[in-house]
């Protein structure tokens, strides 16, 4: 279900979109007005608890997070953490509005509770599978090779956005699954700071963030970070045009989050453009076809194999083998099949060409798009 329910203007005029705010996300999103945001991406502390330094067989020093965010007192401490952002969160976002929560195994079951406490609706758990994950060194344990995104809507009954049709064409034409396999960041995407170390240890990859945009927000747009980091949503967010706000506490991610999006060139209309799903397109009777002159009542219409012919009626219906009705009906009739789409069965003759009756049906539709973009 894809939502287009108008925005706010005097809400839009209060957010300082595509900013990057600094400080604690608690403290700056209690500051943010009420329902005023489509999306959030959550991307929180791990809580891994690491003990010591941890090393390849080469004796090596594995760069992993050890920084001091993401050291917490216990699981009490971070269900509180956890709590407290959540519940801001919650706060600013639309009643139809929806959130994503990415997590490891350390912490994704507390904070998949957590959501349901405070009244948020899963909508599904995604399993980001990677390509290329960190090795287990230790060999302890199973590779850890894949994260797991929670999903969820305001509540149950939210008319949260989900562009189904846009994530079928993404992915060659087949329903988007649950399972995402995407490598790690990596190469030139993996930003470094001025030593030559990793900028952010857990930067997530731009294609996750693409292909969460695509599918559960629309242009235009607000998406919130409350952990920023060194700004893939941002930086996602601009090139897709959505607007972004960004909240991070830590100096040198926000500097870097603000040179790496301030390269970004933003796509233009065309480009932006999604697949929508069928029902969300307006809908045009073939009467309307007639009545516009584009097809002539006593004009013939043929079937796609032109085994049947069928004359248009002044009233948009069509006759024809002894039958009557819409175009649809007849199809169907003719073919002995429950249900028939006669825009794509019936066609019609041109210059010695067969074109089928939804070219028209299009036409139309654009003209209805290009009338909602023009002024009163």
């Amino acid at each position: 279900m894809t939502k287009h329910a108008p925005k706010s203007r005097a809400s839009a005029r209060a957010l300082p979109l595509n900013q990057i705010l600094a400080g604690d996300c608690v403290e700056v999103m209690k500051k943010l007005p009420a329902n005023s945001v489509d999306l959030i991406f959550a991307d929180p502390p791990y809580n891994l608890q690491l003990k010591g330094e941890l090393h390849r067989p080469d004796n090596s020093r594995v760069d992993a997070v050890d920084d001091h965010w993401d050291q917490f007192g216990g699981f009490a401490a971070y269900d509180r953490f956890t709590r407290n952002w959540m519940a801001a969160a919650r706060r600013i976002l639309k009643p139809d509005g929806a959130i994503w929560v990415i997590g490891s195994y350390h912490n994704i079951f507390r904070v998949g509770a957590e959501l349901q406490n405070q009244g948020f609706w899963i909508l599904n758990d995604v399993v980001w599978r990677k390509t290329n994950p960190m090795p287990n060194f230790r060999g302890k344990r199973l590779t850890n090779a894949h994260e797991t995104m929670i999903w969820a809507s305001k509540s149950e009954n939210a008319k949260y956005t989900f562009n189904y049709e846009a994530l079928k064409s993404l992915n060659e034409g087949v329903q988007m699954r649950s399972d995402w396999v995407l490598p790690i960041c990596t190469g030139g995407e993996r930003l470094k700071d001025k030593d030559g170390a990793k900028a952010h240890p857990t930067q997530k990859p731009e294609a996750l963030l693409h292909r969460l945009l695509i599918g559960s927000t629309n242009p235009g747009d607000v998406v919130l970070d409350p952990f920023f980091g060194t700004g893939t949503t941002g930086a996602v967010a601009k090139m897709l045009g959505r607007n972004f706000i960004g909240i991070e506490r830590e100096q040198a991610y926000r500097e870097v989050a603000e040179r790496r999006i301030s390269r970004v060139r933003k796509l233009d209309n065309e480009a932006l453009a999604t697949t929508k799903a069928k029902r969300a397109e307006p809908r045009v009777p073939f009467g309307q076809v007639v009545e516009r002159g584009m097809l002539r009542p006593g004009e013939e219409l043929f079937s796609m194999d032109s085994r049947h012919k069928v004359k248009v009626r002044a009233d948009g219906s069509i006759v024809g083998h002894e039958l009557k009705g819409s175009i649809h009906q007849v199809g169907a009739a003719l073919e002995g099949a429950p249900t028939c789409n006669g825009w794509t069965y019936w066609h019609y003759r041109r210059e010695g060409k067969m074109v089928p009756i939804d070219m028209l049906r299009q036409q139309i539709r654009a003209e209805m798009e290009a009338d909602k973009g023009r002024p009163n």
